[in-house]
C-alpha cells in the first residue's frame, strides 16, 4: 500500500485540512499504515501537484486551514490502484530472526523484549475492541461499514495472534537450554 492511495481513501471518505487529516489518520487507517505527519503533508503537496487533490482556498479570518479534497483524476487513481492484483508481502519481521538467533546464541534476554511487545499488544487488542464495542453499526450497517469493520476485525485478529504467539514464545524461552 501506498500512502497517496491511503490518503485519496481518507479525503473522500471527508475532506478535511492537513491538520485535521493527520489527526483522523492516526485514529484510523494509521493503526494499519504509519505515517508521520511530516509525510502526510509532503505527499498532500505532491497529490495536488499530480491534480489529485485540491485545497480550497482558506475561508475568511485568522487560523482557517486549507481544505482538501479528492478531484475525479484522484478518484480514479485510487479505483484502479484498488482493483490492480497484488501479490500477498513477504513477511519481514526481526523478531522471526532474533528467535532463530536466540536458539543458537541464547539465552540472550528476549523474552523481556516479548513480554513488552506482549503488553503493547495486549493494548492494541483492547483499543480493537472498544472501538468495535462503541461502533455496532459497523458490523450491521451499509456495505461502507461493514468493510470498514472487516479491517477493524482482521487488526482484532492480528493482535489475538500475536498475544498468542507471544504467550508461546515466552514459555519455550522460561525452559532452560539444552
Amino acid at each position: 500500500m501506498s500512502l497517496p492511495h491511503a490518503l485519496l481513501t481518507a479525503l473522500i471518505e471527508q475532506p478535511c485540512s492537513g491538520s485535521e487529516l493527520a489527526g483522523r489518520f492516526d485514529r484510523s487507517i494509521g493503526y494499519f499504515w504509519h505515517a508521520t505527519h511530516q509525510q502526510i503533508y509532503r505527499e498532500l503537496a505532491r497529490l495536488e501537484e499530480a491534480g489529485w487533490v485540491e485545497s480550497l482556498p482558506p475561508e475568511s479570518g485568522r487560523g482557517r486551514k486549507r481544505v482538501y479534497q479528492v478531484l475525479p483524476a484522484g478518484r480514479n487513481e485510487l479505483k484502479h490502484w484498488v482493483a490492480e492484483p497484488q501479490d500477498p508481502k513477504p513477511q519481514r519481521d526481526e523478531l522471526m530472526v532474533r528467535l532463530r538467533a536466540e536458539a543458537v546464541v541464547g539465552p540472550t534476554g528476549l523474552h523481556k523484549d516479548i513480554q513488552r511487545r506482549l503488553e503493547l499488544h495486549k493494548q492494541k487488542l483492547a483499543l480493537y475492541q472498544n472501538i468495535e464495542a462503541r461502533d455496532q453499526a459497523l458490523k450491521t450497517g451499509s456495505r461502507k461499514a461493514r468493510l470498514q469493520h472487516l479491517v477493524l476485525s482482521a487488526g482484532i485478529l492480528q493482535e489475538t495472534l500475536w498475544i498468542d504467539f507471544s504467550l508461546k514464545a515466552l514459555k519455550i524461552l522460561s525452559e532452560k537450554p539444552s
